[in-house]
C-alpha cells in the first residue's frame, strides 16, 4: 500500500517524477547511496518524530545528524524519535521507506537546509527498495515542507 500511495501522489502532483524500484534493498543510507551511486548525503533520509503532541516529518540529507540544541530551539521542545509501530501508523510507510510523500495522515514536513548542497536527492518512495530523484527545492515544494536547520 506504502508504494502505491506515493505513485498515487507523484501521479496526481508530479507526474514527470518517476519512482525507482531496484531489486536490492535500499533501507539505509549507505544501501541507498550504493545502490544508486550517490554520495550518502544525496540520500534524502526522512526522520519521523514527535515534538509536544505533533508528530513531524523532517527531511535531511543522508549523512547528517540532528542536533538537539537546535531542534529545541526551532520547536520549543524535546523530540522523540517514533517507534517502528509508530513510523507506519502515522506515515503509512515502512522504516526505510519513510518518505513526505503520501502519508497515511497529514503530517508537517520540515526539510533541513543540509539537502540545499545538492542539485538532486534521492527520497525513498514509501518501499524499502524505492526511491525517486528530486531538486531539493521540487521537494519543499510537493510536500509543503518549511525550510529549517537542525542538523550538525
Amino acid at each position: 500500500m506504502s508504494l502505491e500511495s506515493v505513485r498515487q501522489f507523484l501521479a496526481e502532483k508530479a507526474p514527470d517524477i518517476d519512482i525507482i524500484e531496484l531489486n536490492e534493498s535500499t533501507a539505509t543510507v549507505a544501501l541507498a547511496a550504493a545502490a544508486h551511486n550517490v554520495e550518502p548525503g544525496q540520500i534524502a533520509k526522512t526522520l519521523s518524530l514527535k515534538v509536544r503532541n505533533e508528530i513531524i516529518l523532517i527531511v535531511a540529507k543522508g549523512d547528517a545528524r540532528l542536533d538537539n540544541k537546535k531542534l529545541k530551539a526551532a520547536f520549543g521542545a524535546k523530540a522523540r524519535m517514533l517507534s517502528s509501530d509508530e513510523v507506519i501508523t502515522w506515515t503509512g510507510h515502512p522504516v526505510g521507506g519513510v518518505c513526505p510523500f503520501g502519508l497515511e495522515h497529514p503530517l508537517a514536513v520540515y526539510c533541513d537546509v543540509s539537502l540545499k548542497r545538492y542539485q538532486e536527492v534521492l527520497p525513498a518512495a514509501g518501499a524499502i527498495h524505492s526511491a525517486v530523484r528530486i531538486s531539493p527545492s521540487r521537494l519543499a515544494e510537493l510536500t509543503e515542507a518549511q525550510w529549517i536547520d537542525v542538523c550538525q
